[in-house]
């Protein structure tokens, strides 16, 4: 008794640093291997790879009704998951959340959680079933498909792999912290996933090659997040790509709207992956009460079952992209999602490039439709070999027959049939088992023709078996199916980061045309959006308008170009002119308050393309009280994004146009009521950028100035109304005078023609775009318009519905020489456009 109580009580000593050392690695390896990471073929961790095979088990697919979340967690915990009820749960719900996984692989019936952070019911109160596209992970897992392994008791199997019939992994990404490592990996679009693979596909069958990382990143833009947003730039989707490692920027889709009476409001209608929204709103309420941000009156969360909206009321006069871009810098408006592309290859952790993953899946599928072909070729040749027997016995089924009935036992008729007719046990088998119907003559021609069918399709396996190029042109066929029946387009929109340096290589250097509505709405076409039309048409729609809004300002320029926007207030900002969002002829544009920090009530003038600064150039300003101002370009050189004072104005007044000139322009302002000046710009010194000007014309109390024109552009002033008549006068009937003078009449004003809306310098040769307030743009010669003396009203332009109240708003100059002018702009080496000999529209 005493031996054995010393043999229990005597202290092992063990060597503590090596007990500890093989204790963690064993934990390490096995939460590496076993728990946190996903497989790189079928991109699902252990957890949720026993979820879905339990729920095949349970026949709990997508056409059978939803069953209780406690019946699938026991089940995977009975069977192949011996660990918290929780953890299953957790993985379960997380597989069912529309805002956590792009193409969700389950279908949850209940309450399964919000965007706002809730947590999901209990599992007594939630329902669930596998969803269609999860379907396609587990296809053809009973052919031999892939392996299976003892579960935790030895009881079950359970399959180390799913078949995965697309790219998992990559489609709906992943984020897991193992010991020493984790992995992020972000959700893809499905479409543009399946293409990456079927180039690869396609560059094997073809070529006989392998395909480049650049070819799978023209097809495959970026990552596709479930709650949309917006990525800003392609460095960091690059950087991942090519390396497995990466930081992408993703920012909230916000739009900036007005309330009237100089208020506006941020609507947010998208958030960054992974973005609690109830947070970001207390986060938002605590950077206000804290004033860290001003601004903001009011802040409330409008989402419903549409969609999500969350709303940003400002205070008066407050610029809503000053604290859009505070919200940016301190909130979870703008978020990054650190990309680490870490998944099991053959058990082993290993950081992939884009094209890495898409290769290993793409060979887990080999290795899929291979197995799957060998299983069904076996059981298509044990099924040949049993209709073989079937017809030797119908060949000679009278002798057949009296074998069978001759036989004291089933045993000895199956010895006789194998001895008369050289059959197998299992032919013999079949032969005894057949039923009287094969006897019909129906019945055998079903067997002949099963048999004829069953040859054709060994002889496809054997092929497809044989040949690597058959083999990859099955994959390619199913996941084309996967692709049209589950794709969609894409949520995430990439957009430009402005810390990053543009390279304008990748931007085709070409025309296109800028307008600008009366409602601050902007877009950028290509040319080829208009033809030209005969004078007194009807015009073709020039955009889908919203009420009392209609095209204010026209223009041609290059994409290259910056395009400088002065402001009614004098301001002027500046933005190149690819970076205005490209849209059709007849889609409403883009809110120039989100592309501009405007304040409120300002309203953008004039628009001037221009490639780069030069020093014997000016900018001649005209406002409405008739002030004019002329101004070294240089001074505009460095335009900061919340803008530059461009002219100081008196109260009321407001910068109307603004010209590029070289000292050597005569100026001509015209006015509603039809008056004109021609003065010479030597008239008016330069000044510095912040004064305010000199008097240019002096104007009748309720008179304003509507343009300005430069003598250099054209030979003759055409003047418009805003009842749709118009002619040219030429310039040389108007004399030079001094500046600060009423000018001359221009134009006759009668009730018929109303007040004078625009002018422009023409050519013959020059065409021009009348717009109106019913958004209708017509597209005329100049040669068709009649040359007339100065004070007359001359003929219809436009032919317009008057009891509608539709007005002509503006006009517009078009060149028709484009390519000429390009040509000599290049060779005369200008460098500022927007003075009418670069620009071919002008507003």
């Amino acid at each position: 008794m005493d031996d054995k109580s010393n043999i229990f009580d005597k202290v092992q000593e063990v060597d503590l640093q090596k007990t500890m050392e093989e204790s963690y690695i064993d934990y390490a390896m096995s939460v590496i291997a076993s728990r946190a990471l996903p497989d790189v073929r079928d991109g699902l961790k252990p957890v949720q790879r026993r979820i879905l095979y339990a729920m095949i088990e349970l026949n709990n697919g997508p056409d059978k009704p939803h069953r209780k979340c406690a019946r699938i967690v026991g089940d995977t915990m009975g069977k192949y998951h011996p660990h918290g009820d929780s953890s299953i749960y957790g993985a379960l719900v997380n597989l069912a959340q529309e805002w956590n996984t792009r193409y969700p692989l389950v279908d949850g019936h209940g309450n399964f959680g919000s965007v706002d952070g809730d947590g999901a019911a209990a599992m007594r109160y939630t329902e669930a079933r596998l969803s269609k596209i999860s379907m396609e992970m587990t296809a053809d897992i009973n052919k031999d498909t892939v392996d299976f392994s003892p579960n935790f008791d030895e009881t079950e199997k359970e399959p180390n792999v799913l078949p995965s019939r697309f790219p998992n992994l990559l489609v709906n990404g992943t984020t897991g912290i193992a010991v020493g490592m984790a992995t992020n990996i972000p959700p893809h679009n499905l479409t543009e996933t399946i293409n990456g693979v079927l180039k690869i596909i396609e560059n094997r069958i073809e070529n006989d090659r392998d395909t480049e990382i650049e070819e799978i990143l023209d097809i495959i833009k970026g990552p596709d997040f479930p709650t949309g947003a917006m990525i800003l730039g392609r460095r960091g989707i690059e950087e991942a790509y090519r390396t497995g490692r990466g930081k992408i920027k993703v920012r909230a889709v916000t739009d900036i709207e007005p309330m009237g009476t100089n208020r506006q409001r941020i609507v947010v209608t998208e958030l960054p992956y992974m973005v609690n929204k109830a947070k970001l709103i207390e986060k938002i309420a605590e950077l206000v009460r804290d004033k860290r941000i001003d601004g903001i009156s009011d802040l409330r969360d409008e989402s419903d079952r549409q969609g999500m909206r969350v709303v940003i009321e400002l205070k008066k006069d407050a610029n809503a992209n000053v604290i859009l871009n505070h919200l940016y810098k301190h909130t979870q408006l703008q978020d990054s999602f650190g990309v680490i592309m870490l998944a099991l290859v053959n058990n082993v952790p290993m950081v992939l490039n884009l094209k890495q993953m898409l290769e290993l899946y793409l060979r887990h599928q080999e290795d899929v439709v291979t197995r799957r072909c060998r299983y069904e070729l076996g059981k298509a040749q044990e099924r040949a070999h049993i209709l073989e027997g079937l017809l030797i016995a119908l060949d000679h089924i009278d002798e057949v027959i009296q074998i069978i009935r001759s036989s004291k036992n089933v045993a000895e008729a199956k010895e006789r049939l194998i001895d008369s007719y050289s059959l197998t046990d299992v032919q013999a088998q079949a032969i005894v088992d057949m039923r009287l119907r094969a006897l019909t003559g129906l019945e055998r021609e079903k067997l002949e023709s099963e048999y004829k069918e069953l040859m054709a399709r060994i002889e496809e396996l054997k092929a497809i078996l044989g040949d690597e190029k058959l083999l990859l042109g099955v994959i390619r066929d199913e996941i084309t199916v996967i692709r049209d029946k589950y794709g969609d387009e894409r949520r995430t929109s990439i957009g430009m980061d402005d810390d990053e340096i543009t390279d304008e290589d990748l931007i085709k250097d070409e025309n296109t045309v800028i307008t600008l509505t009366h409602l601050g709405y902007i877009k950028r076409m290509t040319e080829d959006n208009f033809r030209s039309q005969n004078r007194g048409g009807k015009g073709i729609k020039g955009m889908a308008t919203i009420d009392d809004d209609f095209i204010e300002d026209m223009m041609m320029t290059s994409t290259h170009h910056y395009v400088m926007f002065f402001t009614s207030k004098g301001k002027v900002y500046r933005m190149k002119a690819y970076e205005i969002p490209e849209s059709s002829r007849t889609a409403r544009g883009t809110a120039l308050v989100n592309l501009l920090q405007l304040e409120a009530g300002e309203r953008i003038t004039a628009m001037i393309p221009i490639r780069s600064y030069s020093d014997d150039k000016y900018l001649f300003m005209a406002t409405k009280q008739g002030m004019v101002k002329k101004t070294a370009i240089m001074e505009y050189q460095n335009i900061r994004k919340s803008g530059l004072t461009a002219i100081n104005l008196k109260d009321e007044d407001e910068l109307i146009e603004v010209k590029t000139t070289d000292h050597h322009n005569d100026i001509f302002l015209v006015t509603k009521h039809g008056m004109c000046i021609r003065f010479n710009e030597n008239d008016v010194r330069p000044t510095g950028r912040a004064s305010m000007g000199v008097i240019g014309m002096s104007l009748d109390p309720d008179d304003e100035v509507v343009g300005m024109q430069l003598d250099t552009q054209g030979e003759a002033l055409l003047v418009a109304s805003e009842n749709g008549l118009g002619k040219r006068t030429l310039m040389e009937k108007f004399a030079v005078q001094h500046r600060g003078g009423k000018g001359v009449k221009c134009y006759k004003i009668t009730e018929k023609t109303g007040n004078v809306v625009g002018v422009k310098a023409v050519n013959e040769d020059h065409e021009i775009m009348l717009i109106t307030t019913g958004g209708i743009i017509i597209r005329m010669p100049v040669s068709g318009i009649s040359l007339l003396e100065r004070i007359t009203s001359g003929v219809k332009l436009i032919d317009i519905d008057v009891e509608k109240d539709i007005k002509v708003a503006s006009i517009a100059k078009v060149r028709q020489d484009v390519e000429k002018e390009e040509s000599e702009k290049d060779s005369e080496e200008q460098e500022i456009s927007g003075d009418g000999s670069e620009d071919n529209f002008e507003g």
